[in-house]
């Protein structure tokens, strides 16, 4: 069956119709990033490519293909063994590779032979890229967004979550970049996407957003662990209307630990982490419990912590960030008191919709209502 050459917009538009995306570059590659639900069965393993491009520079481009065509001839029969055995014949997919070229056709032209119909993405992931890369520095800007600012502590990522689950429009920026941006975010056990991975998961979600509707976001520095924030998305976050959230001191410091509970058991990556803030905290850090020993003695390093870090300095920073922070309704996350309150506490308000978050026992979960009538103010 013939093979089609499809444009990278062309293959997304049509994307529900492939009933696989297939990346066959190397896992290498791989795994610095793919098309958004893409599989991998690559013409060369890491070690292999590296062998045919060793051969390429230093005997030439006749051995190194030769070389080359058997490996991937060797690697192709193995995935047809592997995964194509029970495909059907209307079974079609999308092939890809780094720019187009032998690897994607040659995986292509074997699928084609057995009676597959499959199109091949012209110019492959880096034709893939260059739209990723076109279309973050415009798809920020036509959103209508509403900014989630206050001091680490608020719990402004459960506010988050909460109205997502009441089915807001959200962008968790840390869900993406697999990091609570702060220098402690780096989870236990996880490593956070590379750059370009990182960009087209948020590349993926912002296509998807109902332009109709407000979309919240946390408000973020332009990094977020290790990966950066576009600058179309940072510009179009601050000049959207803002919500600070506010929280008294020991509450925060609670939310904290219980967020941050493997530090309670593990101290020595704590301890590691916060050398960083000490060009922030100055001697305070040490001289107030830097090397906690149990869960009762955190709070009081916590507090000193954070306190110093979140001081007027980083709030007039945040300010200059988020302009509309200056004439923002502040609130607080839920209420001081530890007695079950069930009153609204937060109004998260877009136009004639507001929502209202309401809390239960202290630091229980959050639970959104909406509150329809309510005129958004500041």
């Amino acid at each position: 069956m013939p093979i089609e050459q499809v444009e990278p917009a062309q293959a997304l538009a049509l994307s529900l119709r492939y009933h696989a995306l297939i990346d066959a570059r190397s896992p290498a590659e791989f795994a610095l990033d793919a098309l958004p639900g893409a599989i991998n069965w690559p013409s060369l393993t890491n070690a292999q490519r590296e062998q045919v491009g060793t051969l390429y520079v230093q005997v030439g481009a006749f051995e190194a293909k030769k070389l080359g065509a058997a490996l991937v001839a060797r690697n192709i029969a193995m995935h047809l063994e592997q995964y194509a055995a029970a495909l059907p014949k209307d079974w079609q997919p999308l092939v890809y590779c780094w720019r187009g070229g032998n690897r994607s056709a040659a995986l292509a032209t074997v699928l084609g032979a057995i009676g597959f119909r499959v199109h091949v993405l012209r110019g492959g992931y880096k034709a893939f890229r260059g739209l990723v890369r076109e279309q973050l520095s415009t798809l920020p800007l036509g959103l209508s967004w509403r900014v989630l600012a206050g001091p680490t502590g608020v719990g402004k990522t459960h506010v988050l979550h909460a109205l997502q689950q009441q089915g807001a429009q959200v962008l968790d920026l840390e869900g993406l970049a697999q990091h609570r941006s702060s220098v402690l975010g780096l989870l236990p056990g996880t490593t956070q996407p590379s750059q370009k991975a990182f960009e087209t998961r948020l590349w993926d979600t912002l296509r998807q957003l109902d332009r109709q509707r407000p979309v919240f976001v946390e408000a973020e520095s332009k990094r977020v662990g290790n990966v950066t924030v576009p600058e179309s998305l940072i510009a179009a976050m601050r000049q959207a209307p803002c919500v600070h959230l506010n929280l008294p001191m020991v509450q925060r410091v609670q939310l904290l630990m219980r967020d941050y509970a493997h530090f309670v058991h593990d101290v020595a990556p704590f301890c590691e982490r916060l050398e960083a803030l000490v060009s922030l905290c100055g001697g305070s850090l040490s001289r107030n419990g830097s090397k906690p020993r149990g869960a009762v003695r955190w709070a009081r390093p916590c507090k000193v912590c954070w306190r110093s870090t979140t001081t007027r300095a980083t709030t007039s920073r945040l300010s200059a960030t988020l302009p509309s922070l200056r004439v923002a309704h502040t609130c607080r996350s839920w209420a001081s008191s530890p007695r079950p309150c069930t009153a609204p506490r937060t109004r998260l308000l877009n136009g004639p919709t507001a929502w209202a978050l309401k809390r239960g026992p202290r630091l229980g979960p959050n639970r959104l209502v909406n509150r329809p009538g309510l005129q958004a103010r500041h």
